[in-house]
């Protein structure tokens, strides 16, 4: 069993507390998730995130598949990081911590998202040239659009 890892970083000219408030409500997630994604959340949000919270959405994360993705969140420490854990979706495994640290100037975002691709040894051959690039494009334009809303980090 392969367990792939994404890592990623990005600072912005915000203070904690407005990155926090911004991260932590599952409503901003289709902000920052491409249009061609059709990213749809079904579930009722009517609150920050907690411990036990479930999120149901639709998306269509590759070749034009939609499918429904169920995350759980399974920690939170206020204004320091929340964990969402794929209980359905397209990945065998999917386990994301997303920490926000104040930093001079701003904050830092911090990305770790361990997964496993689905289909054993055929997910494993096509996760360099398919799945990969398809996390790294969106993450990007994740970045990007968190810089467009906030400013750029000097």
């Amino acid at each position: 069993m392969k367990i792939y890892t994404l890592h990623k970083k990005q600072q912005l000219p915000i203070s904690l507390d407005e990155a926090w408030k911004f991260l932590s409500n599952p409503k901003n997630l289709k902000i920052i998730t491409p249009d061609y994604m059709s990213f749809d959340i079904l579930s009722k949000i009517d609150r920050p995130l907690y411990i036990g919270q479930i999120i149901q959405y639709n998306v269509t994360p590759l070749l034009g598949i939609k499918t429904k993705w169920v995350s759980e969140i399974t920690h939170i420490e206020d204004k320091k990081y929340f964990v969402d854990e794929q209980m359905y979706g397209p990945y065998a495994l999917w386990h994301h911590k997303h920490f926000v640290k104040e930093i001079s100037g701003g904050v830092e975002l911090e990305d770790i998202i361990d997964y496993k691709v689905p289909l054993g040894f055929l997910g494993q051959l096509v996760h360099p040239f398919l799945v990969k690039p398809k996390l790294e494009e969106i993450f990007k334009y994740r970045q990007e659009k968190l810089q467009a809303l906030f400013g750029k980090f000097e």
